[in-house]
């Protein structure tokens, strides 16, 4: 980590909630500890939750309720303004707008207590379409729940308008962060590329102003492809 601002030119880290190794106090005191002794802040948490909020039992749905109010209590602790809850599949059931809207509202009463910012983020084409996030966002209608788009995700459809019209959709809610992608690696290996030009059409079109949160997939060096990604960025943002 203590690497990072001098490799990358960057002060900001993501870390997923997988990262993190103990919840306990003592370890976020200490990850906290080394995030600021690098000169380091941590810009957003990815949560993954295991249950789904549009679960159709009662106890399903509180149980991922529950680890997002976890991880708002972490993101306190660690110092970082936000999270982003997945939404799992169900066991059973389809994709639910009403429950879900439900279960992340009380998420975001819980987060606007803390001042945390929740997000959610296109990403599994199933539980977490883009079109369908911002319907459940729409719903919920609080200040402390919004969008983080992805560049890229909803790519894996393999149809560039559907993806470009979902990074907009996602964009018009988006609040304190996005993820940068230029291309996704689907089943089979398959790699799917997307335009950067067009997609910071979209970001400056919605006047946002945000992180941009690197996130490197494809068969390059990690180190290569994430340095690639900042330097289109930049220059992307300058044009």
């Amino acid at each position: 980590m203590a690497t990072i601002p001098d490799k990358f030119g960057v002060n900001g880290v993501e870390p997923l909630s997988a990262h993190f190794s103990s919840t306990d106090a003592r370890y976020l005191r200490e990850l906290r500890q080394a995030i600021e002794k690098a000169d380091m802040h941590v810009v957003n948490i990815p949560v993954d939750n295991e249950f789904s909020f549009y679960d159709p039992a009662l106890a399903n749905r509180k149980k991922a309720v529950d680890n997002s109010k976890k991880w708002v209590d972490i993101a306190v602790a660690i110092g970082s303004p936000s999270v982003r809850t997945s939404m799992a599949e169900p066991k059973s059931g389809k994709p639910n707008a009403d429950l879900a809207a439900e279960s992340l509202k009380q998420v975001a009463d819980y987060a606007a207590k803390k001042n945390i910012q929740v997000n959610l983020e296109n990403d599994n084409l199933t539980s977490e379409d883009a079109f369908f996030v911002v319907k459940v966002i729409e719903q919920v209608k609080h200040p402390f729940l919004h969008a983080l788009p992805d560049f890229c995700n909803s790519m894996a459809t393999d149809n560039s308008t559907f993806n470009y019209n979902a990074v907009k959709a996602m964009f018009a809610h988006a609040y304190n962060i996005c993820h940068v992608k230029d291309s996704e690696v689907g089943d089979a290996g398959k790699v799917y590329r997307i335009s950067m030009k067009l997609t910071f059409d979209i970001v400056k079109a919605a006047n946002y102003s945000g992180y941009f949160s690197m996130e490197w997939e494809g068969p390059e060096s990690p180190y290569v492809g994430t340095k690639r990604l900042i330097d289109e960025s930049l220059k992307q943002l300058a044009s």
